[in-house]
């Protein structure tokens, strides 16, 4: 009877508001019927306001929980967040080559969806060439595309060029998450590069709100949870889509400016 149940892990930060990070992934993974470990790597004091102070973790409590889950756990598949330095990643990497969670669903988290760069140029590296080359699936928004593709992107083409560069270092499917940019914006496109050289285009409604926190973490938390349980990785792409988008399109009103999209609009 031992370790029947799904389970998945994130490897992320505490988020204390709740809109982000590991709390935004077992929301998640709650939502989708699979069991929620976690591995975090740092502590965020934050509101929808604005992150105030953030403290990461030494790698020896990391490598403790990493042994601890391994030692009782099934982990079938693993997701990350927020990798806060080039030492963290490190540890990150070497854990994941040392214990079998399954495969990896890579969140970057180089940028914000405003831009900001969120990773120092060393860590930006470490994360380049150590665990892109480990992802099943990286979920790189519009600014990361960019800075990953060395490649300014204006056009659907370059959208399609950027994403080939991006499954070349060494991730098998590439998740290219559209751009929210224009005020009067109806629709947000994400574009898909699968194992096998599939391509195609994702669309779904885009709502102009700004309870959107979350939103990435969600979306690659969900094709964690549809992987773990079996489905291909087509159809957990997919259905993070739908089920993001449902998320986002329901609102909930918590916090007073940047609000968390709606995990009860996730079905179970």
């Amino acid at each position: 009877m031992s370790n029947e149940f799904i389970q998945v892990a994130t490897i992320a930060g505490s988020d204390s508001d709740g809109s982000a990070g590991a709390q935004a992934d077992l929301h998640s993974f709650f939502k989708r019927g699979v069991y929620g470990t976690s591995i975090l790597v740092a502590a965020v004091a934050g509101n929808s306001y604005a992150i105030h102070d953030a403290h990461p973790f030494p790698v020896s409590f990391i490598d403790s929980e990493f042994k601890a889950l391994a030692d009782d756990y099934q982990i079938r598949a693993v997701k990350t967040g927020m990798l806060a330095n080039t030492e963290i990643i490190n540890c990150v990497a070497d854990n994941l080559e040392k214990y079998q969670f399954g495969p990896l669903i890579l969140d970057p988290v180089i940028m914000t969806k405003f831009g900001d760069e969120l990773l120092e140029s060393v860590a930006y590296e470490t994360l380049k060439s150590r665990l892109i080359p480990m992802a099943e699936v990286i979920t790189p928004n519009f600014f990361e595309q960019q800075k990953l593709a060395e490649l300014e992107i204006k056009t659907d083409e370059d959208v399609i060029q950027a994403a080939r560069k991006i499954k070349k270092l060494g991730a098998k499917n590439v998740v290219a998450k559209g751009r929210k940019h224009e005020e009067k914006q109806k629709v947000i496109r994400d574009f898909i590069i699968l194992a096998d050289g599939s391509e195609f285009w994702l669309e779904a409604p885009f709502y102009q709100t700004n309870r959107i926190n979350g939103t990435g973490d969600t979306l690659s938390a969900i094709i964690t949870a549809e992987i773990a349980k079996g489905e291909s990785i087509e159809q957990a792409i997919r259905t993070a889509k739908k089920q993001v988008t449902n998320a986002i399109a329901h609102p909930i009103a918590v916090g007073h400016q940047f609000g968390p999209i709606n995990h009860w609009q996730i079905e179970s």
